[in-house]
């Protein structure tokens, strides 16, 4: 599969599996309306369009979609926080949490998700410092938590009851060393 490269702005075409050809990208307002919808068909957790509008001003460079043919078919959006630590228990920590991240259905399992994942967290790790990343993930949803681990995520910890529904969440972290 191919994977990013050390590119971290503008935009960057890939070839993923299959010859399925995808470019990424920062998030634009123009997108916004698109990643809405891209949130609401695949995914249960909906936000408001101004919680999207939010996290690209403060994060712009970690906010990224994914366009085949010119059409946005995915995106993560992702913040950076300073807490105590996921990876280093009992330190603080600059973490880059990535908040969501949808690919349309007929878009998946060609790298998209992957790339969009790896853009992101670089973004976070050289743009705004952070040493870490980590995100909630239902314990129920195995494709996102076998492509958090190829990224290397672990699982930290358990949120019972996190979601709207009463499913638990797992918590997965990584240092972004890597990245």
């Amino acid at each position: 599969m191919a994977t990013v490269t050390e590119k971290l702005e503008g935009a960057e075409e890939i070839e993923g599996r299959g010859g399925v050809r995808f470019v990424l990208r920062e998030f634009d307002m123009k997108d916004l309306e698109t990643v809405v919808s891209i949130n609401r068909a695949v995914l249960p957790e909906n936000y408001p369009s101004y919680f999207f509008v939010e996290h690209h001003l403060q994060f712009p460079k970690a906010f990224i979609v994914a366009e085949v043919g010119g059409k946005v078919v995915g995106y993560v959006m992702s913040r950076v926080e300073f807490g105590w630590s996921n990876i280093r228990r009992g330190m603080v920590a600059r973490k880059g949490h990535i908040v969501s991240i949808g690919v349309l259905p007929q878009y998946r399992r060609v790298g998209i998700g992957y790339n969009l994942m790896v853009r992101s967290m670089r973004a976070m790790k050289h743009f705004y410092k952070a040493s870490e990343a980590y995100l909630e993930v239902r314990v129920s949803n195995k494709p996102a938590i076998s492509l958090y681990e190829k990224l290397g995520y672990r699982i930290v910890d358990v949120i019972k009851g996190y979601y709207a529904d009463g499913e638990d969440a797992y918590i997965m972290a990584t240092s972004l060393d890597k990245y």
